[in-house]
């Protein structure tokens, strides 16, 4: 019989998506394969906790469960390479740059990927309605620059709602994101190992939009396999790639995309993408074939194979 592999799953966190990633993890622990796997439930409360929770456990692998600040940005990671222990997702410096949206979309712009128009406005500075609206239309979208699961998203039409937008933003982070708003359909791509997996189509039912509610609600969304006419799709699918070759992902990534008159708009990339029974992903590769237990078999086999040397 060969040896299990040491798989410890790192939820909870101290970020505004703690809940999603306590549900994560906990989907995530309760399917992976015993068969391949010795598992390990590991809830942090606080960044002080981690190192002393993996020091003695001799673990092979994390798959970190971990969203928003200290999870996706390179902080958790880099604590794992100074453990010596292989994980899942992109690296430090991926990471930490992908959770700014706005570099993020100056990034993936240079490799000829198509982005929103928008411009972010640090804490403290001014930010004025009528000059953003000449720039970037009379509706414009305000949100969280290193945000995640749409929280602290808001829709500005005038000078006092972009205050109140401003006002939310500010309280969970230091610079806020002000974009046109891209009437169109929003999707998902998620490229594991450099490959890129069938693009998913969401539909939002319980928000405005693939917001908060939508995505963690049962029925919140319709989130389904959809192949676009081919030169759309191509073009999709080239996107998806040239934005995760663009910030050096590797092991997986899930690229956000809104297709507007047939053409596909840069949203984000997610470094470690959403694992509960809702996500996103796992739709993605059930349409191959994959299980949820084996999907996990395929991120982990995915991110082992990086050298983060």
């Amino acid at each position: 019989m060969s040896k299990l592999l040491k798989v410890g799953v790192i939820s909870g966190g101290v970020s505004t998506e703690r809940d999603v990633s306590l549900n994560t993890g906990r989907e995530i622990v309760k399917n992976l394969n015993r068969g391949k796997y010795e598992v390990f439930d590991i809830v942090i409360n606080s960044e002080n906790e981690v190192f002393e929770k993996l020091k003695d456990l001799n673990l092979d692998f994390v798959y970190i469960a971990l969203h928003g600040a200290f999870g996706e940005d390179g902080r958790i990671q880099a604590i794992l390479e100074s453990l010596g222990i292989a994980y899942g997702g992109p690296g430090v410096m991926s990471s930490s740059v992908c959770m700014d949206k706005e570099l993020t979309k100056k990034i993936v712009a240079t490799y000829g990927v198509r982005v929103a128009k928008g411009l972010s406005v640090r804490r403290g500075e001014t930010a004025d309605f009528k000059t953003l609206s000449e720039k970037l239309g009379k509706r414009i979208i305000v949100k969280p620059n290193s945000g995640g699961s749409s929280i602290g998203v808001s829709f500005a039409e005038n000078k006092e709602q972009l205050q109140e937008a401003l006002k939310l933003v500010f309280t969970m982070d230091k610079e806020a994101l002000i974009e046109e708003v891209l009437s169109g359909t929003e999707i998902s791509v998620p490229v594991i190992d450099g490959k890129v997996y069938p693009t998913l189509k969401i539909e939002a039912v319980a928000g405005e939009y693939f917001d908060y509610k939508s995505k963690y609600s049962d029925g919140g969304a319709r989130e389904f396999v959809f192949e676009f006419e081919k030169e759309i799709q191509q073009e999709i699918d080239k996107f998806a790639y040239d934005s995760y070759y663009a910030m050096k992902c590797e092991g997986f990534a899930r690229i956000d995309f809104m297709v507007v008159g047939g053409k596909p708009y840069f949203m984000e990339v997610n470094t470690l993408p959403g694992m509960t029974a809702a996500s996103l992903l796992p739709k993605s590769t059930a349409s191959k074939g994959y299980s949820y237990s084996e999907t996990l078999d395929l991120l982990i086999e995915a991110s082992m194979k990086v050298d983060r040397k």
